[in-house]
């Protein structure tokens, strides 16, 4: 049961006679218990007039997903099996990050029929969105009273992260493209694919020419000099790319209002939504000291659908990384020499220590390559000395800064590669170093 505002003005009319018959105490006070009693009785004739809200049957319909920032439509039938017209509202109890348009809704349903009530979520978290109830508020004619019941309406939708960067997708397609021979730009690289024979021209690399096709092709009797041929060159296809995304507690920070894990994930589904089209094989593994995620041995259309779904419900972990375990965690992942991107974060070098260890034994058989999303507000601070706090902060923000330099320094002496970028900056940035890994032959 509850009470109407109209209900709680009705009682405080009783005031109205006591201010009035001031000067007869005894007077003012019988008036008042009589209208209190007349304020309750008609608030309970008005709750018995009410049409019973659990002869409402619920059903819901909502879609199973929905990408993080994107609207999703969700309905609820409320079919009134009783023989009363319910006249009320209808709460439906989201959870405040499922981002509902309009959580209460007015009702009127007529016995034996049904009313839809639809509205929208805008999700501003990842991961499961779930409802469990929906209330249902029937008020009397009078509305002073109403009667209240919580139904079971479970329901749930899947919040993917919202891919972003696919802005960027096109123009490094493009590249993609030239890189593959399906322009006439033909690059030559060590340990690529051979595509075709062509001249020399002026700025080729020596080392691509083929002397046996130049001397097959030359012709003393036509009167002109040797032709050089030199050989064209396609990156190689079929290359395995493995993403090992930290999800320890370093991953929790928030830069630019997102935390670093969204901005991984970000950088892991362009990365792989071009290797994908390059014609390489992309495997996914999220983890800290346990396997929060693995997405492995899919090709094609089905990748990105795949690995969305698996980081949807990924959230940091506050532990410690286990950096000893990711080599056998990649071993298993793959045995062939491979490109190996591990996002994490290298701001802290004691935090880094054991990303450090394990780098040899990663470089010794893959090409390496760690990206890291940095603060731009750590650069801005840096030129903000205007005050004594100001002044303090730049040099907190220029120990933060050689921090990052001496441990990209110590990942490169170590054999591998090192990605920096702002939470906008990262993904295509990491999609651009693939790309030259391609075009110079590592891959």
């Amino acid at each position: 049961m509850t009470v109407s505002g109209r209900f709680v003005a009705l009682l405080a009319l009783g005031v109205v006679p006591v201010v009035l018959l001031g000067a007869h105490e005894a007077t003012a006070y019988a008036v008042l218990g009589a209208w209190i009693a007349v304020c309750v009785v008609l608030g309970v004739i008005d709750l018995l007039a009410a049409a019973s809200p659990r002869r409402v049957a619920v059903e819901r319909r909502t879609p199973a997903r929905v990408r993080l920032g994107a609207e999703a439509p969700i309905e609820l039938l409320l079919t009134n099996t009783g023989s009363r017209t319910i006249r009320g509202q209808v709460r439906d109890a989201w959870e405040p990050s499922a981002g509902i348009a309009r959580s209460r809704t007015p009702i009127v349903i007529p016995p034996r029929e049904r009313r839809r009530v639809a509205t929208t979520l805008t999700p501003w978290r990842r991961g499961e969105r779930r409802v469990a109830q929906v209330t249902v508020r029937s008020w009397g004619p009078l509305h002073l009273t109403a009667r209240q019941a919580t139904l079971s309406a479970p329901g749930r939708i899947r919040v993917l992260p919202p891919f972003s960067s696919r802005k960027h997708l096109p123009s490094r397609l493009a590249r993609l493209r030239e890189l593959d021979g399906m322009t006439s730009v033909m690059l030559r690289g060590q340990g690529t694919e051979f595509d075709s024979l062509r001249e020399y021209v002026r700025g080729d690399d020596v080392r691509s020419i083929d002397w046996r096709a130049t001397a097959r092709r030359h012709d003393p009797t036509a009167g002109h000099g040797a032709r050089v041929m030199v050989r064209t060159w396609r990156p190689e296809r079929d290359r395995h790319v493995v993403i090992v995304i930290d999800t320890a507690r370093t991953s929790a920070a928030r830069i630019d209002d997102e935390p670093r894990i969204d901005t991984a994930f970000e950088a892991s589904l362009l990365l792989a939504a071009l290797a994908s089209r390059a014609g390489d094989r992309v495997d996914l593994l999220a983890y800290d000291r346990t396997v929060r995620g693995r997405v492995q041995g899919v090709t094609g259309p089905d990748l990105l659908p795949r690995m969305v779904d698996a980081m949807a419900g990924i959230e940091p972990a506050l532990i410690e990384m286990d950096w000893s375990a990711v080599p056998s965690q990649v071993a298993q992942l793959t045995t062939q020499r491979s490109l190996v991107v591990l996002l994490t974060s290298i701001e802290a070098p004691g935090a880094s220590r054991g990303l450090l260890s394990v780098l040899p034994q990663l470089s010794r058989k893959h090409v390496v390559v760690v990206a890291s999303v940095t603060d731009p507000e750590t650069l801005r601070a840096t030129t903000a000395r205007g005050d004594r706090d100001g002044v303090y902060r730049a040099a907190s923000a220029e120990r933060t800064l050689l921090d990052v330099a001496r441990v990209t320094a110590a990942v490169q002496r170590l054999g591998a590669d090192v990605v920096t970028g702002s939470s906008a900056d990262l993904p295509p940035a990491l999609s651009d170093h693939y790309l030259a890994l391609k075009a110079a032959g590592r891959l």
